[in-house]
């Protein structure tokens, strides 16, 4: 008898990793498979980490955090959206993938539902399965001009076995963002249904225009409600490679929260922690400039792209991916592998976001504009001949 989990043995790698895998040596392709970009972290959050390091932190800390970055984290959400949240509601688990298995931890078991807005980030279909559980995708609509959530089609894949909600706002791939009034919809379903909602808030200050941040449900839903605000420093701090993020959970759940931490991780990296710190109270200036590449960047791909005769793109409205329809392609995995080998551009394949995007590719635009541009020239010459 094999002890494994079928489920286990089952696992694949992300139509993400099975291209960039092929080819992360190649220095002459340029990557647009991964969610980063390619600046190093800030020197001054670097710094804060060093001396933190220098200075001897490097022993167990706090499961749920290091209470100064809590703290720091408290200070934040008061000045970015007027709230004054518990420090029991806060925790600093490790990274914010972490967060999100945590948070599935917390509403799912074997044999539960969760609807999953989609197109999704695929590791949160990866984290449903590896729990027992069973996602239930909901897609967004396409058009006309924008990505749209269709409420009473969600309402309608509520069944008796459904917990939970997850739903990704700013959206990883399409850029998608979260009007106030479909997140007050989503959040009366969960209240009419008793359901619980994970929100993955990674890309709040990675958004396009004159707003930010992005709109939260930490601004609608109250302090006990089982509501899971996933956030963290990767994607406004180009930290992707701290594994430091946070969660913000039911005020009850303080200490299920520093155990679950605890179990998953012992606590975030003590050092990378004042990081953190540095990122939370002086990286205001970072944050708007670079989201101001981000939306340059945003403009190009439109002009190259949105245009384009063989390229279906609705403008991405935070975030920092475009999320194409391909026309005449049927086996994105396949167009993926061809865009590495034959014109050097790393992209990521749409099918692993979730059913319905088999024509679609992910590029991410937050790469210096110059090597974007760089890409675009390869990608299209590539469509033009295919």
């Amino acid at each position: 008898m094999n002890p494994v989990r079928s489920t286990i043995e089952a696992l694949e790698l992300s139509g993400i990793a099975k291209v960039a895998l092929e080819a992360l040596e190649d220095a002459d392709v340029v990557p647009l498979w991964f969610g980063e970009s390619d600046i190093v972290t800030p020197d001054f959050i670097r710094e804060a980490a060093k001396r933190a390091l220098d200075s001897g932190k490097t022993f167990y800390s706090y499961s749920r955090g290091h209470p100064p970055l809590r703290d720091a984290l408290r200070d934040y959400h008061r000045r970015i959206y007027g709230l004054d949240l518990h420090p029991d509601r806060i925790t600093v688990p490790g990274s914010t993938m972490l967060s999100v298995m945590i948070a599935g931890q917390c509403l799912l078991e074997a044999g539960s539902e969760i609807l999953l807005v989609s197109p999704f980030w695929p590791n949160i279909r990866t984290v449903v399965e590896i729990l027992g559980a069973r996602p239930v995708e909901v897609r967004l609509r396409e058009g006309p001009g924008r990505w749209w959530l269709d409420i009473e089609e969600l309402a309608a894949a509520i069944g008796p076995r459904t917990r939970a909600i997850y739903v990704n706002s700013p959206s990883n791939p399409t850029g998608w963002v979260m009007s106030r009034e479909e997140q007050r919809a989503v959040l009366d379903l969960c209240r009419r249904h008793g359901l619980g909602l994970i929100a993955d808030e990674v890309y709040h200050r990675n958004l396009f225009g004159n707003a930010d941040p992005a709109p939260s449900f930490l601004e609608l839903a109250g302090e006990e409600e089982p509501v899971f605000v996933l956030n963290g420093f990767s994607k406004a701090w180009a930290m992707t490679g701290w594994r430091l993020g946070w969660m913000i959970t039911p005020r009850h759940l303080a200490e299920p929260m520093a155990v679950l931490a605890e179990c998953n991780n012992t606590g975030a990296t003590a050092f990378a922690q004042y990081g953190g710190i540095a990122a939370l109270t002086g990286g205001e200036d970072f944050v708007r400039a670079f989201r101001a590449r981000c939306q340059r960047n945003r403009d190009l791909v439109m002009a190259r792209l949105g245009d384009h005769p063989r390229v279906e793109l609705l403008r991405p409205e935070g975030a920092f991916y475009a999320f194409p329809r391909i026309r005449g392609i049927t086996d994105g995995l396949a167009f993926c592998r061809r865009a590495v080998r034959e014109a050097k551009v790393g992209l990521a394949a749409g099918y692993t976001f979730g059913r319905g995007n088999d024509s679609h590719i992910r590029l991410c635009f937050a790469i210096a504009t110059e090597r974007l541009e760089a890409a675009l020239d390869r990608l299209t010459a590539l469509l033009d001949r295919v």
